[in-house]
């Protein structure tokens, strides 16, 4: 792949395509949710249990969507009470290895990012300078410079 052949690649039909999937995979419960059931087969309850802080419908969207987009599969079970299972798929797998590298890079990165939040925040909470003021000034206001 060329220098430059990823940008094409990610600008194909004007990214469209591609955010829809990178907006599903990166939202805040997918990956916890392909982590958990890399672990093991879950059935709901225990994939509820197992995910901090997830609703039971944010769950349950999640898994529909994941099922859709082929990343996890779902298993019904004839018994009585029906007995329903979630594993991941081929796809579902070959997440993780770049999830952890995601993951890896956040970790790694985690002290420098905190530094720099700590830096604009102090920049933003300063007193305000003339330059501030005259952009803090109410539209239409006078300057007074």
């Amino acid at each position: 792949m060329s220098e430059y052949e990823h940008t094409c690649l990610i600008r194909g039909d004007g990214g469209r395509t591609l955010r829809a999937i990178l907006d599903r995979i990166c939202n805040k419960w997918t990956l916890l949710v392909v982590a958990t059931l890399d672990q093991a087969t879950l059935r709901f309850t225990d994939l509820h249990q197992q995910v901090p802080g997830i609703s039971q419908r944010m769950l349950t969207l999640t898994l529909r969507q994941l099922e859709r987009d082929g990343l996890v599969s779902r298993t019904v079970h004839a018994e009585v009470p029906p007995r329903v299972e979630y594993a991941l798929t081929a796809a579902g797998k070959s997440l993780i290895p770049p999830a952890l590298a995601l993951a890896g890079w956040a970790i790694e990165h985690v002290p420098a990012i905190e530094a720099s939040r700590a830096a604009y925040e102090a920049v933003r909470t300063a007193a305000p300078t003339a330059a501030n003021r005259r952009t803090v000034a109410s539209p239409g206001a006078a300057s007074v410079d």
